[in-house]
């Protein structure tokens, strides 16, 4: 089920909470999710926004395009586009887990650690990075760089 802003602090405390750009999807999303429900608890998803993806990216899917696709994944129980940041959400959902890729491990960034201390969320860090979409879509654009141009039809 796809949430607003003003119903996250119906699910304080009781879900585990994962996030990210999701654009493009992959399969070690896929264990990420699975890894969060591991946890016992309803997995809530907060997808970024496409003004995030951006910085990194243009977006391949719009925001609310990856979040019907990501709400429909068994593992998510909740899915929330994120329109503020990771902080703001933690601190309205408060989450009983903040579950994050072990690559994350001593690199979240400060406010999103501040607010998990406070509000005594638990971070856990799961061993599910088996591909990055950025790797994905730089292997993708180089690819195409090497890629000789479609004739125009007629020749």
């Amino acid at each position: 089920m796809i949430v607003g802003w003003d119903e996250l602090p119906r699910y304080r405390g009781g879900v585990a909470m994962v996030g990210g750009g999701f654009d493009p999807l992959h399969n070690g999303h896929i264990e990420y999710f699975k890894a969060a429900n591991e946890l016992g608890l309803p997995v809530f998803c907060n997808v970024a926004s496409d003004r995030y993806v951006a910085t990194k990216h243009a977006p391949i899917l719009s925001e609310s395009q990856r979040a019907v696709v990501i709400d429909a994944i068994r593992y998510i129980a909740l899915t929330h586009v994120d329109q503020r940041s990771t902080a703001a959400v933690l601190e309205r959902l408060r989450p009983r887990y903040f579950v994050k890729g072990k690559d994350w491990e001593g690199r979240l960034p400060k406010d999103e650690v501040r607010a998990c201390r406070a509000l005594d969320i638990e971070v856990v860090y799961v061993d599910t990075v088996l591909d990055s979409s950025s790797r994905i879509i730089r292997a993708y654009l180089s690819g195409l760089a090497g890629a000789p141009s479609p004739r125009p039809s007629g020749e």
